[in-house]
């Protein structure tokens, strides 16, 4: 359930849903979602969090990428930077929430049913910190949609369209924002998983012309 302006396999969440996967007080949106332009600073913002998150954690960094839309250059966004870490076991809070916690990292979201999914607030920049575990699915589905956007300028401009036209509309919770780009974002997913198997299989269709 990540309040995010990535993707995520999630469907659209009941209020008794958000509220049981929320730590703390579940705050109602107040005013609209503000879209803003694509700035510049949002990849040097994702590397002072990803340096402060290293130094903490160390060898316990599996993966630390910079996802959401602040990622892909060129792309409108909400002001919150989005990070996807990795670690041996999101569930073994123990592990890691501890050392985060000291940081200034505030654990937000804890989802059990959905891939263990852990999401933390930072201290002084508006971030979403997102916890999974090796080989949950939801990771790749972040990669490959921010690296399609990246490299597919039409889809981007899709993207953004349909952000700015749902942010106009009234939201009681940034979730229930979150939840509305799904169908189209499972539209891009669908292209960018195309190219996927038909690269593929092209790659298949050398190596056999290779033997």
């Amino acid at each position: 359930m990540p309040e995010t302006d990535n993707t995520t396999g999630n469907s659209q969440l009941t209020e008794e849903q958000i509220r049981a996967a929320t730590i703390g007080e579940l705050v109602p949106l107040v005013g609209s979602i503000h879209i803003v332009d694509y700035d510049p600073q949002w990849p040097r913002l994702f590397e002072r969090e990803a340096e402060r998150i290293q130094a903490m954690l160390g060898k316990r960094v599996l993966l630390l990428e910079h996802v959401g839309s602040t990622s892909v250059p060129g792309l409108a966004a909400k002001l919150r930077i989005d990070l996807l870490l990795v670690v041996a076991n999101s569930a073994d809070e123990l592990a890691y929430v501890p050392a985060l916690a000291s940081a200034g990292y505030v654990l937000r979201i804890r989802e059990p049913d959905w891939y263990e999914h852990r999401m933390f607030h930072g201290s002084d920049t508006d971030i979403n910190l997102h916890v999974f575990s090796p080989g949950c699915p939801e990771i790749d589905r972040m990669l490959l949609f921010r690296d399609w956007l990246r490299s597919h300028a039409s889809d981007r401009r899709l993207y953004e369209h349909a952000k700015r036209e749902l942010a106009r509309q009234d939201w009681k919770y940034t979730q229930n924002y979150a939840d509305a780009k799904t169908a189209v974002i499972e539209e891009i997913l669908a292209r960018a998983r195309g190219e996927e198997r038909e690269e593929a299989r092209k790659d298949d269709s050398s190596k056999e012309q290779e033997c």
